[in-house]
């Protein structure tokens, strides 16, 4: 089993975007079969109306369990039965592929934990849908450790490269960031960073945390943040065992950071990191479910309403999203 490829879950995302044309692009060119196992859940019907918006095809049959699969025959189509494509018109917000959603991403989870699956990776999920569609949490992240019995911090953990960036405050004003920021909090999104980037097979995590102020504050002299708040967090987690440097003035700790210097960086608020990874690169990054007990990614778009159904999609982040998975599935099985 070791040196076979992980067998992962492949989620067809909302049927009403770009994910399953997505997913049907990079099943076409046979990129999911170079690098993994995939088992494609959800409907078979909404998986053809992708192959259609892709322009090709591939051949595939449908599976009612993970022990049907024979990948020589062609791709498995874990398929759910609960979309009709007449039913869901591309491009909109719609409350039935929400509730699809909240079901393949159920089943996906309740798979990893019977050990049918090593992990998964999504196509974009649309959380206003899913809400809609009857998900009674903020985000898949907050329903997927409810799945999974998880009670530490969740997050997630956005990737580029060999960078991962995690936010310590997110969806909130900029005006109650700092009084929003804790040395508990800068500790515990550390920590989750530090355990993330070792799980994707870094021995000896390199970190750093961003500054809140310009100039990392200048002794206090432009905020105190730096002193009071931020370099207790660096002690205390030193003191469990953390290579945590800083804090670095944001404007050159992602030049540092790009170069290589380090693998993680902790952010103070949520534009801080995201503007340095989108202008370095757009189409490339991913999203690491931090805190949960699989491997679990997917690409940093969203449902791309405005070019569904074209075919237009690009299939570069999604690419880099499988990959993260079965290189973290992978280095599950060396623990």
């Amino acid at each position: 089993m070791a040196n076979e490829k992980p067998i992962l879950g492949i989620l067809l995302g909302d049927s009403t975007g770009v994910g399953p044309e997505l997913v049907a692009k990079v099943a076409i060119s046979g990129f999911l079969t170079e690098q993994c196992r995939p088992i494609i859940i959800g409907d078979m019907r909404i998986f053809e109306r992708g192959l259609k918006f892709a322009g090709g095809d591939v051949k595939h049959y449908a599976i009612s369990d993970v022990s049907e699969a024979d990948w020589e025959k062609g791709l498995p189509i874990l398929d759910q039965k609960n979309q009709d494509p007449d039913e869901l018109p591309i491009k909109q917000i719609s409350l039935k592929a929400g509730a699809a959603v909240n079901d393949m991403l159920t089943l996906a989870c309740e798979m990893c934990k019977e050990g049918k699956i090593e992990g998964f990776a999504f196509a974009p999920f649309n959380k206003s849908a899913m809400i809609e569609g009857g998900c009674k949490f903020e985000s898949e992240h907050h329903l997927m450790a409810h799945i999974f019995g998880v009670t530490g911090p969740v997050s997630e953990i956005n990737v580029l490269g060999h960078l991962m960036t995690v936010r310590t405050t997110s969806h909130i004003p900029i005006a109650k960031v700092s009084e929003n920021l804790t040395t508990e909090k800068i500790l515990r999104v550390t920590t989750l960073l530090n355990q993330t980037v070792a799980n994707s097979g870094v021995a000896h995590p390199r970190l750093a945390v961003c500054a809140l102020n310009p100039h990392c504050g200048e002794n206090g002299r432009c905020g105190r943040e730096e002193l009071d708040v931020i370099a207790p967090a660096i002690e205390a987690a030193h003191k469990q065992g953390i290579d945590l440097q800083g804090p670095y003035s944001a404007d050159i700790l992602f030049i540092k950071a790009f170069n290589g210097d380090f693998d993680g960086v902790v952010t103070m608020y949520h534009d801080q990191g995201q503007i340095a990874l989108k202008l370095k690169g757009f189409d490339q990054g991913i999203t690491v479910a931090g805190g949960q007990p699989y491997p679990i990614v997917t690409c940093a778009h969203g449902t791309a309403y405005d070019i569904t159904g074209t075919g237009k999609v690009m299939t570069s982040s999604f690419e880099n999203a499988v990959k993260m998975t079965v290189k973290m599935a992978m280095h599950n099985r060396t623990k």
